[in-house]
């Protein structure tokens, strides 16, 4: 928008400088060339004088003007008699078939633009006019050719100094339209920086309110609607967290119960009935540890520290090694840069990486193997969790970061649906991004993007 404005501002300043420039460069051309016609036909009118007096001190007077007049405009004054002959003491002219001479000797004048004959053919005025004698007799034509260099270059400064000057005045008015087009979309780059950080999950971005009546207005209403918003969720957030926190004590003590109940029981059927129940009192627990979780990690903000992540990457797989024991499921890395760092937010990778491991495990095969992948991309450091399940089809990856989606594990849906939305939570928090793709080979792959520490300058 900014270098529309410019554009267009330009554009008005330009027709108005088109609009007054031209004209008044073609009229002082113009108004050139007719001073120069005057000059030329005035000298033309005082040598034709001479040459009607007919005598000798007049001849070489009309001589003497001429070299004079060659001397100082570099033109040539050439005459010739009525009867076509060289006027003593000047030469013939060059081109004495000249039209102009035959029109001027018939008593007409002439004057034109174009290659004179005198000038070796350059570009120039030739004026020719009649000698009229005291009693109307015509004695000869006298035609004067000047160079047009001169009067050229003159041309070209005016038309050349009008241009310069357009050109600076564009580039004064196109500073002061970027000037000007700055202030006036401020309003809307703030505002469009607050609908952004908004995007990114900072619900308390405001806008200031400055500008026009119509940005003020719109800046209120958005500041007004995020202010409600944040309540909103605010609220909400409370109310879950507060909810999970009171749920706990209550499972715990039912598990606990039924823990009890199915010591005393030795009826089969029974024991079924009691097993089923508290593995639904388990889920339901691990699903209320997932809100709370979530809960906490969309209120709490921390800021970002440097870590090695290949040393944190190491720890959690030592963690993991010893729950895929039972099943021969492997866990290993990749070789990688052991100096690489990255940004997060203390507590948020290893989060993440327990909850992106424990998915892996629970959809991976026995005897299978669980990779870890670390690489630097650009100014970034990408984790890769592969896995050799089954994977999940396109629409599947779509829905993953919904909260309460859960995939298909190898004994069916299992799991609380809050562990890859608690891992996009987290790592977008910390700035990077998530995302799911398929594995070579099969399975799942959970690429994850962080910003890379930058290295400390050696002192």
């Amino acid at each position: 928008m900014i270098r529309q404005l410019i554009v267009s501002y330009v554009l008005l300043v330009a027709v108005a400088l088109a609009a007054f420039t031209i004209p008044v460069a073609f009229t002082l051309t113009a108004q050139l060339r007719g001073d120069t016609e005057d000059s030329v036909r005035r000298e033309a009118k005082t040598m034709a004088l001479l040459l009607a007096a007919d005598d000798r001190p007049s001849h070489e007077a009309l001589a003497a003007l001429a070299r004079a007049y060659r001397d100082q405009t570099h033109g040539v004054a050439d005459v010739i008699s009525a009867d076509r002959a060289a006027v003593a003491p000047l030469p013939l002219p060059a081109g004495p078939g000249d039209p102009s001479f035959e029109q001027a000797l018939k008593g007409r004048a002439s004057t034109r633009w174009g290659p004179a004959t005198a000038l070796e053919k350059a570009e120039g005025l030739v004026v020719t006019v009649p000698a009229k004698a005291g009693d109307g007799r015509i004695t000869g034509a006298v035609r004067i050719s000047y160079p047009a260099a001169d009067l050229n270059g003159r041309l070209w400064r005016i038309w050349g100094f009008r241009a310069f000057l357009a050109l600076g005045v564009l580039a004064i008015a196109a500073a002061i339209g970027a000037i000007f087009a700055r202030r006036l979309t401020r309003p809307l780059r703030q505002l469009n920086d607050m609908a952004s950080q908004f995007g990114d999950g900072d619900l308390t971005a405001r806008s200031p309110v400055t500008g026009p009546p119509e940005t003020r207005t719109l800046a209120r209403t958005l500041n007004t609607g995020a202010e409600r918003l944040g309540a909103v969720l605010g609220v909400q957030r409370i109310f879950v967290a507060d909810a999970s926190h009171q749920l706990r004590t209550p499972l715990t003590a039912l598990r606990l119960s039924l823990d009890n109940i199915a010591d005393g029981i030795d009826d089969d059927a029974v024991r079924e009935d009691v097993d089923q129940a508290t593995a639904e009192v388990v889920r339901m627990s691990r699903l209320v540890n997932g809100l709370l979780v979530l809960a906490r990690a969309e209120a709490e903000t921390s800021a970002a520290e440097p870590v090695l992540v290949g040393e944190l990457v190491a720890e959690r797989l030592d963690v993991w090694r010893s729950a895929g024991h039972e099943r021969n499921v492997r866990f290993t890395a990749r070789p990688f840069d052991e100096r690489l760092k990255v940004m997060v937010s203390p507590g948020h990778l290893e989060q993440v990486l327990d909850n992106v491991l424990s998915n892996a495990l629970e959809v991976s095969p026995d005897s299978s193997t669980i990779t870890v992948h670390i690489r630097q991309d650009g100014e970034a450091i990408v984790l890769e969790v592969l896995d050799q399940g089954p994977g999940m089809s396109g629409a599947e990856q779509a829905r993953a970061f919904d909260r309460f989606w859960r995939g298909q594990g190898l004994t069916g849906r299992g799991g609380s649906g809050l562990g890859l939305a608690i891992v996009k939570q987290r790592v977008t928090d910390d700035g990077g991004s998530v995302a799911l793709a398929d594995a070579p080979g099969g399975g799942l792959c959970v690429r994850i993007s962080l910003r890379q520490a930058a290295p400390r300058s050696g002192g």
